[in-house]
């Protein structure tokens, strides 16, 4: 059976590129618009990865990590943001999560988000 990767971010190209990648590498994965649509997809879709943008208008991908920690808590997540001032918040922000949140720079290579979300799933709940 093939991992599930919930993309979320705000730039639908964005979204739809990652979640290409990602199946294009063997995985089931799906692209939501915001987090509000993140969350509620993730609740059906029970995915192992959320791959998810810090910056989204309304609830932020901070915001939507912390609520599918506590609702999915074997869903490992991957932040991604454009803002090097967003690293600190998330390693911030992840203090107070059940476990710790890995955050990549966009622009980021398939290669090298490819080998994190790997690294990522491979790592027991």
């Amino acid at each position: 059976m093939k991992q599930r990767v919930l993309v979320v971010d705000d730039d639908k190209l964005v979204a739809d590129t990652l979640s290409l990648i990602f199946r294009a590498n063997g995985f089931d994965a799906e692209a939501c618009y915001s987090a509000a649509e993140g969350l509620e997809r993730a609740r059906t879709y029970d995915p192992e990865l959320l791959l998810c943008d810090v910056t989204m208008p309304e609830t932020t991908g901070l915001e939507l990590a912390a609520l599918i920690d506590r609702e999915i808590p074997r869903c490992k997540i991957l932040m991604l943001t454009a803002y090097s001032t967003n690293l600190a918040k998330v390693g911030e922000h992840s203090k107070h999560m059940s476990r710790p949140v890995t955050v990549l720079s966009k622009p980021c290579r398939p290669e090298d988000l490819l080998r994190e979300a790997g690294a990522l799933l491979k790592k027991t709940a």
